[in-house]
């Protein structure tokens, strides 16, 4: 085990002991700073865009639990929901009005969505959408995209991105030859190949899932015509397209990526956001498709904490303070201002980089070419990606852990932590010659 020259005392006796009780010594392998080494910082507590570790230290957050946390750390509306609804009961196992409102906050802001079914993570509800996808069609086979992570679920752990990339394993020992068989996966932003092997095998093929912008190769947007593309591709073979907004849904836009790009799944799957931070995930999609899970229906989908009144009342805080005026504006405008300073550091550094940003998530890659798919994120400078993190780290600045994650900003990220922030930057870059 390697010391980290950024974790304090207290992180480094923490993550030995905690070595002794979980495989690699956490509890998500992301954690761990495989793809950026050393040892991980453990945290006591947040408040709004503030992490403080267990030494006292104080870092400017990038991560936000990776993505939900886009009001800030306990926030005063979602932690006053979770103190109300805890004093009523923290799980019922059985119906209750928060599921609904919850449910009519999300279809509120996407109306397509005529029904859903909670589950308790982005992974639960991917692996339901996958199920429903093959039950409605009749078929087996799905397509999904080089370097996309769509949750630690068998058919997706193929070519995956995110915890998996950053391990270096493209696939996972344990998932059936049998199974990943029956996953297709091509090259992100290319069309082309998805017209080419729908076109000869649609008949086969289930679903085509996709992030509509990808968060777990970094950043990356989807070019012009390819969404559009794929929606057509998927009508004309009689594939279900599936949107895994788990990331993007409401973070982009009140309506997610489906409203800023105006392209439409079949089903689209959430989780992050609507949760405000606690464990909860969702499918949803037309009613009469939705129909088809059971009791409705002969698909069946279960879990004992679906929908627990803690995670939907947290969701609902959220998006009633995601509904006021003028939230996504302010995120945009902060995150063109990081934005442009963190390219202008680059070029006073002498350093190449592609900073990609969509709305509030960004990733910052060292590498001369536009980072469009799979291939051209692993052709980025990950060792230089390491150097910056822990310069940034030991300035006070958070930043994931792995070249192949988004970082994101929240309503509580200011002009002060922006400028902190490019502060930090200018150094860690000017070290790094």
């Amino acid at each position: 085990m390697s010391d980290s020259p950024t974790a304090g005392p207290r992180s480094v006796a923490l993550f030995e002991q905690a070595s002794q009780l979980f495989p690699g010594g956490v509890n998500s392998p992301v954690r761990a700073f495989g793809g950026v080494g050393g040892t991980p910082i453990f945290f006591s507590h947040g408040e709004g865009a503030t992490l403080v570790d267990v030494d006292g230290r104080r870092y400017v957050d990038y991560v936000g639990s990776w993505g939900p946390l886009i009001l800030g750390h306990a926030a005063a509306p979602v932690r006053d929901a979770i103190a109300a609804q805890a004093a009523r009961g923290t799980s019922f196992g059985a119906p209750h009005a928060g599921e609904i409102a919850l449910a009519e906050a999300v279809r509120a802001a996407m109306p397509w969505l005529e029904m859903m079914r909670f589950t308790s993570s982005g992974s639960e509800a991917t692996a339901a959408a996958l199920r429903l996808a093959r039950g409605a069609t009749g078929r087996s086979e799905v397509v999904k995209f080089d370097g996309c992570y769509h949750g630690a679920v068998d058919s997706f752990l193929v070519k995956a991105g995110s915890g998996v990339e950053t391990l270096c394993l493209p696939d996972s020992p344990g998932v059936p030859p049998a199974i990943a068989a029956l996953t297709h996966t091509l090259p992100f932003n290319d069309l082309g190949q998805v017209v080419k092997l729908l076109r000869s095998k649609g008949r086969d093929i289930a679903c085509v899932i996709v992030e509509p912008v990808v968060g777990n190769m970094g950043v990356i947007a989807p070019q012009i015509g390819f969404l559009e593309g794929l929606r057509d591709a998927c009508s004309s073979a009689g594939a279900l397209l599936v949107l895994d907004e788990v990331m993007t849904g409401f973070r982009l836009a009140r309506g997610g990526a489906q409203e800023l790009l105006g392209v439409r799944g079949d089903l689209t799957t959430f989780g992050k956001v609507i949760g405000g931070g606690l464990p909860v995930g969702a499918v949803g999609g037309d009613r009469a498709l939705m129909r088809r899970l059971a009791p409705a229906g002969p698909i069946y989908q279960a879990g004992t904490l679906s929908g627990n009144p803690l995670a939907t009342a947290a969701g609902v805080a959220t998006l009633e303070a995601l509904a006021a005026p003028g939230v996504y504006e302010r995120l945009e405008a902060t995150g063109r201002r990081l934005e442009e300073g963190l390219r202008q550091a680059c070029r006073e550094a002498d350093i190449p980089c592609q900073l990609n940003r969509v709305g509030s998530m960004w990733t910052l890659f060292f590498t001369e070419q536009p980072v469009v798919d799979a291939a051209s994120a692993r052709a980025a400078d990950r060792g230089r990606y390491a150097r910056f993190f822990h310069g940034m780290l030991e300035r006070g600045i958070y930043l994931p852990p792995s070249q192949f994650e988004a970082a994101f900003l929240s309503l509580a990220h200011g002009p002060a932590e922006v400028e902190a922030t490019l502060a930090a930057a200018r150094a860690a870059l000017r070290a790094l010659h």
